[in-house]
């Protein structure tokens, strides 16, 4: 089965920028979808960004939308999220997450079945 582990998180001034990896291990369904999802304390698990593997397609939630771009690294098997213009209430765990063929956008993470660990960001004012 597959693993994922995410890096990349940290503290940033509002404004600045992060670059968060997820690195996939184990066999690559190339037609599954990947995304990043972020929580903060007390609220629920939010969508951010999917990908499908193979070909590249992707979606993002409105709240992020011109200044997060997800993208793959075939070489590397990572799914990555560049996060640019970054806000206080950006401010959030962020999870990578897969899941078999369903619904697209796969914006729901209760149809997520595999997940990593979580990385934080912190965006201060």
């Amino acid at each position: 089965q597959v693993q994922l582990a995410e890096s990349g998180g940290g503290l940033v001034q509002a404004g600045g920028s992060l670059r968060l990896s997820c690195a996939a291990s184990g066999r690559t369904v190339t037609n599954y979808a990947m995304a990043w999802f972020r929580q903060a304390p007390g609220k629920e698990r939010e969508f951010v960004a999917a990908i499908i593997w193979s070909g590249s397609i992707t979606y993002y939630a409105d709240s992020v939308k011109g200044r997060f771009t997800i993208s793959r690294d075939n070489a590397k098997n990572t799914v990555d999220l560049q996060m640019n213009s970054l806000k206080p209430e950006d401010t959030a765990v962020y999870y990578c997450a897969r899941r078999s063929p369903g619904t697209w956008p796969p914006t729901s993470w209760k149809t997520f079945g595999t997940w990593g660990q979580g990385t934080q960001v912190t965006v201060s004012s």
